[in-house]
């Protein structure tokens, strides 16, 4: 028997003077914690939630997201975690795809008004029985008719034992990004979820004292597992960030002393470019997932921070880790280390026969982390799960060493004149110019050769460079098949809530422009 919330309820017994959650001005013990989530998961069950039905939540980086998501493992419930950034549109679908019972929702910042789209949503999806809106003035009991999380927790008693669920039962649902077609749900099992925080401590070389900086958002996978599950399974401490600042960052490692700092690319780069002058001395590891890390942000913040960076790969779907880098190993700059013990790891062509050691081909994986399977969708499972393995969709390759290296996703190559072109090499070069921030390269419609290779760049600030001089040291520095014939200079990118640059708004960007041209 196995529950995600017996780690919470160990140490609510074990230490539970030890702060587990600041945010601000908050600070929640371990006591408190697991005290405010039985009275959610009583409070659940009160209003009839039973084990495996599925509960809805949003929430961005505050105390609300553990105390429910706990609350729910607790009730033997099945968490399914939505994207801040949704519209009434997307959480309808998420609602009724999910055939979710109770929703949890934030009411939401100014520009992001939640839990106004969440209501308009909930009152639509007539399975959708019970919401609960949690707000920032915890003195309120009503929000447009709907009970608050203070008044929902009211009279409910701070006692309860976690339900048992069975190691193969589903914990989390979680969503995928939707960058092909309709977001799918992957159910990820209690196991899954257990066995990848400790596979996480372990990578980390985590302990008891450390102090997490949650960065990442939590309803995502890597933010999940990295930044919540592991640090709550052995009782340190998570600083919580509702939103990514570098200077506020800075700051609070400083202020509390952070010693675990896990983000995605973009995030490395805020903090390379960022001027704040704090003693960033305590950080001892940094972690980076989500998307591939450019080597010149990695060699960067390593020499800047003096702090070492380990890079993994996984996705939502292998909970998140399959393979990652060893602090007892000499990383190879822009490696995703190597597969994570339990898992094995493949490179195979498109019949699916293993690739030759050096040779690119799709990347799957086969192990303990690997999901149940995409809710209600047969059909996408009999093409991503074959004979136990995971089909990834991402193209990568292994050195005479085992080392597994990020290529690309398949869906984001590039056949210019019948060769292929891999958007993160070129990526990876206009990184190490001197006047770059972040680019973003894609595939535009060419009636000559297919198509031709774009660049979407950001600037650093104060830069001058031209498009004209980086289309022309861009052809300098690659093969002439390669080289971005078009370069267009941007403020900002798009990107998603976990700061991933959305490369299918570039692409359809470029589509709809091809096609009114």
């Amino acid at each position: 028997m196995l529950n995600l919330a017996a780690a919470l309820q160990r140490n609510a017994v074990s230490k539970p003077d030890k702060v587990a959650i600041i945010c601000g001005d908050v600070q929640i013990t371990y006591a408190q914690f697991n005290a405010m989530a039985s009275q959610i998961a009583n409070g659940l069950k009160a209003k009839g939630i039973q084990p495996g039905d599925r509960v809805a939540l949003s929430c961005p980086n505050l105390p609300f997201f553990p105390l429910v998501y706990y609350g729910i493992q607790k009730a033997g419930a099945v968490t399914v975690p939505l994207n801040v950034l949704l519209r009434e549109r997307e959480i309808k679908f998420h609602l009724e795809d999910s055939a979710a019972k109770f929703y949890f929702c934030f009411e939401g910042v100014e520009g992001l008004p939640m839990a106004q789209a969440g209501v308009a949503a909930f009152e639509q999806v007539e399975s959708c029985e019970h919401m609960v809106v949690m707000t920032a003035d915890q003195s309120l009991t009503d929000y447009q008719g709907l009970p608050t999380l203070t008044a929902f927790m009211k009279d409910q008693s701070p006692v309860c034992d976690y339900t048992p669920r069975e190691a193969d039962d589903t914990a989390v649902i979680l969503y995928t990004s939707g960058t092909t077609g309709q977001p799918k749900g992957a159910e990820l099992t209690h196991s899954n979820q257990y066995t990848n925080a400790l596979v996480a401590q372990n990578l980390m070389e985590m302990r008891g004292d450390d102090v997490h900086l949650l960065t990442l958002p939590l309803f995502h996978t890597f933010g999940q597992t990295v930044n919540m599950n592991a640090p709550v399974s052995l009782g340190c401490t998570m600083v919580m960030v509702p939103r990514f600042d570098p200077a506020l960052v800075k700051g609070l490692i400083e202020k509390h002393k952070v010693t675990l700092f896990a983000g995605v690319p973009t995030m490395y780069i805020g903090m390379n470019l960022c001027k704040a002058d704090n003693d960033v001395s305590s950080l001892r590891i940094g972690v980076s997932g989500g998307a591939s890390l450019p080597v010149e942000v990695l060699r960067t913040f390593e020499e800047k921070f003096n702090v070492p960076i380990l890079e993994g790969y996984g996705l939502s779907e292998t909970s998140p880790i399959a393979s990652f880098n060893h602090l007892d190993m000499p990383r190879i700059p822009g490696s995703v280390g190597q597969p994570i013990q339990g898992v094995e790891v493949r490179v195979v062509d498109d019949k699916g026969q293993q690739q030759p050691q050096g040779e690119p081909g799709e990347i799957i994986v086969r192990g303990h982390n690997i999901m149940k399977g995409y809710l209600n969708r047969p059909e996408e499972n009999v093409k991503a799960l074959r004979d136990g393995w995971f089909y990834t969709g991402d193209v990568g390759r292994f050195d005479e060493k085992g080392n597994l290296f990020i290529v690309d996703r398949v869906k984001d190559l590039i056949i210019r004149g019948g060769f292929n072109v891999y958007p993160r090499e070129i990526e990876e070069v206009f990184m190490t110019h001197t006047d770059v921030a972040m680019v973003a390269v894609v595939g535009v419609p060419c009636d000559q050769y297919g198509e031709e290779v774009k660049a979407f760049v950001v600037l650093k600030e104060g830069a001058t460079v031209s498009e004209e001089a980086l289309k022309a040291w861009g052809k300098e520095q690659l093969a002439a098949y390669k080289y971005p014939r078009m370069v267009e200079i941007r403020q900002a990118l798009p990107m998603n809530a976990t700061g991933k640059i959305l490369k299918k708004d570039l692409r359809a960007e470029v589509l709809q422009a091809a096609e009114t041209a």
